[in-house]
């Protein structure tokens, strides 16, 4: 198996193509930072971006978003699409293993393709109680509580994080359980260890200075 996830806080280096700093370069600068700053390892998406990080030296967490107009999975959909990120360096591979219609082959056995043919380490993104137990029986290494919210059945989008989620995961579950998803202050970071993550992903108020400038001007500058 590839590099194991350490506990502690792991920071998602990302940026969408409409955004300034997307791109290898400026992810690759975002990781070295995440870095000194204290995070154990890194989440990111795509080959370029994900050789990019390796910079940094710690594990790196690869996602590979592939979009369709047809199917609402798009994180690491099939086995090509984890295929390009291991050889790009991912030593844990995310994918969605929610229960949504996908193209390609079922989620069950994609979870146990990247293990045994890839060798790398499975991260499960879902939203529900039922599918983490089912990722976990699946072979998944780590079940993240990252897609709640963000599904058709864990809607209306509540704006804290799903901490009964996690908690109950981190209750049922042998494997480590992995906190992402609206944890965008240190209150909730400790929160979630509280809970019982192993570790903690957090994106947007560390990575994309435009959201956070976002949410500076719409809650502190007066109309």
């Amino acid at each position: 198996m590839s590099a194991a996830l350490p506990r502690g806080l792991v920071v998602s280096c990302q940026a969408r193509a409409d955004n300034p700093l997307h791109g290898p370069l400026f992810m690759g600068a975002m990781a070295l930072a995440a870095r000194d700053g204290g995070a154990v390892a890194i989440r990111a998406n795509g080959p370029d971006d994900i050789a990019a990080v390796r910079t940094a030296g710690l594990p790196v967490i690869g996602i590979n978003k592939v979009f369709s107009d047809r199917f609402p999975v798009y994180i690491t959909p099939d086995f090509a699409a984890a295929q390009a990120i291991v050889a790009a360096g991912a030593d844990i591979v995310a994918l969605d293993c929610t229960a949504r219609p996908r193209d390609g082959e079922p989620v069950d056995m994609l979870v146990r393709r990247i293990r045994e043919e890839l060798g790398a380490a499975v991260f499960a993104d879902i939203s529900t109680l039922d599918e983490g137990l089912s990722a976990a029986d699946w072979g998944a290494s780590y079940v993240a509580t990252t897609l709640s919210g963000y599904t058709e059945s864990t809607q209306p989008r509540p704006e804290e994080p799903d901490l009964l989620l996690l908690e109950t995961l981190a209750l049922r579950l042998s494997v480590p359980v992995v906190a992402e998803g609206r944890y965008n202050t240190p209150h909730l970071v400790r929160q979630a260890f509280d809970a019982g993550a192993h570790a903690v992903v957090v994106g947007t108020m560390i990575t994309n200075p435009r959201e956070i400038t976002r949410s500076f001007v719409r809650g502190g500058v007066p109309a």
